[in-house]
């Protein structure tokens, strides 16, 4: 089953409880759960599913050591020395644990049996979003009453040099020679600035955006971000919606696609370092059919990505019996 297909695995060691002692093993992420097995004995200590999930944080243990804690309904689990580090793990954990809550899809048996805390932390979240839209709102229609009472005050101060000139000219006797209106010249006009050109790759119609952990190159961390698919190309912005790299799709070079979840995208130069992007998303799946339909004959699909098409159908609707099928 596609379940049993690993999205992502990493070497670490687990706190078991019972031994009070860390186990060496390797923590892997599968669409729906998360497990752990031991490496001596390949035992599985740890499995459970993404919408059982409490709590994920950083934490250190002993007070020395980093390690990242999972709290599973009431069970606390710990992680340490996890690889390559403790923030690529979370990030990557955190990114597909969000997404199981807000699809809201989960097994028969899963929902049958669990609580309604996925629904909980969904609703927490929704009013969150609606607190932050009411309060942007409230944040435009301030700033358009400043610029209107902006607007005013220029108007005012216009209209009180006028008349300072006014009553300047009116003061000065009509028999002096000298007076204000032999030596006014008249303003010259200044030409009113042409309106600039809307830039047409602001007004493009967004073919797909959706959240993703974003590498750029090999040695680099994997931190949140966007991707953003745009009729022309695509865009890759960090967080704080802070553009990291625009590609056009006639500029796109090789796009490599690991599993339904994860591609990366690469650029090439002559003379400077390529520009390559790692990607890991839970609805990736959606942007597969975009990718291939504007990348054609320059995807490659790799061993571990066949291996995922090839198995049953995962839980996600969008993911289907092929790679290439949202």
């Amino acid at each position: 089953m596609s379940e049993e297909l690993r999205i992502h695995s990493w070497p670490c060691s687990y706190y078991l409880d019972s031994s009070k002692q860390w186990i060496p093993g390797k923590l892997s992420l599968t669409p729906v759960s998360v497990r752990f097995a031991a490496d001596r004995t390949g035992e599985l200590l740890v499995d459970f599913r993404l919408a059982a999930i409490s709590q994920i944080k950083k934490e250190s243990s002993h007070f020395i050591f980093s390690s990242l804690t999972i709290l599973e309904k009431s069970t606390k689990h710990w992680f340490s020395s996890l690889h390559p580090n403790r923030n690529v793990v979370f990030n990557v954990l955190e990114h597909f644990w969000r997404e199981r809550l807000l699809c809201g899809q989960e097994s028969a048996a899963g929902a049958a049996s669990e609580p309604s805390k996925g629904r909980e932390l969904t609703g927490m979240l929704e009013g969150s979003q609606k607190r932050l839209e009411d309060t942007a709102k409230v944040l435009h229609s301030q700033g358009e009453q400043f610029d209107s009472i902006m607007r005013g005050l220029h108007k005012i101060e216009g209209d009180m040099d006028v008349a300072d000139r006014l009553l300047t000219e009116l003061e000065s006797p009509s028999w002096w020679p000298f007076s204000t209106k032999l030596w006014k010249t008249p303003v010259e006009a200044k030409p009113k600035e042409a309106p600039a050109a809307p830039d047409p790759e602001l007004q493009e119609a967004i073919l797909l955006q959706i959240p993703a952990i974003v590498t750029h190159r090999a040695d680099s961390a994997a931190k949140p971000g966007k991707l953003t698919l745009l009729p022309s190309g695509l865009e890759i912005r960090d967080c704080h919606s802070q553009l990291l790299q625009r590609f056009r799709w006639r500029d796109v070079d090789e796009v490599r696609v690991h599993s339904p979840y994860e591609v990366s995208v690469r650029q090439r130069f002559i003379g400077k370092p390529d520009a390559a992007f790692r990607l890991l998303a839970a609805r990736m799946p959606r942007a597969l059919p975009v990718l291939r339909a504007h990348c054609g004959a320059r995807i490659q699909l790799l061993e571990d990505a066949l291996g995922f098409a090839g198995a049953a159908t995962s839980p996600q609707a969008d993911l289907g019996a092929s790679v290439w099928q949202a």
